[in-house]
């Protein structure tokens, strides 16, 4: 399972533009990692936020819905707080940028990301 993070803070949210691999570089996601053995989704997102971004979030609610990313890989993403930190891209990303709801189609979004962005858009309206 891959957990994503909608990092909510000011009214915007957070997008991170993949560096790697080759296939998804270039395009926007929401920032997030695997689940390791024995952490909870909420553990995981935390981790992975703080390795990838140099952030600590407080994770919030599971957005409903799951999407296939690739076979054995299934993405679900939480909305999360952030408590503390300046996001930097430290891992997998080469850009990070706030979006506000009239800003969230200015970035070329993956596909499999797309419906968690929208619902996350709706909580900020």
């Amino acid at each position: 399972m891959v957990i994503g993070g909608a990092v909510l803070d000011g009214g915007r949210l957070l997008a991170a533009r993949r560096s790697a691999p080759p296939e998804l570089a270039g395009r926007w996601e929401l920032p997030g990692g695997k689940l390791e053995p024995g952490e909870t989704p909420e553990e995981a997102l935390v981790r992975e936020l703080r390795e990838e971004l140099g952030v600590e979030v407080r994770p919030i609610a599971r957005i409903p819905g799951e999407w296939q990313l690739k076979p054995g890989y299934v993405l679900r993403v939480w909305t999360a707080h952030l408590l503390a930190g300046d996001p930097q891209p430290l891992e997998d990303h080469d850009a990070l940028r706030w979006l506000t709801p009239s800003q969230v189609d200015e970035v070329d979004w993956l596909a499999e990301d797309r419906p968690a962005v929208t619902e996350a858009m709706r909580m900020l309206r």
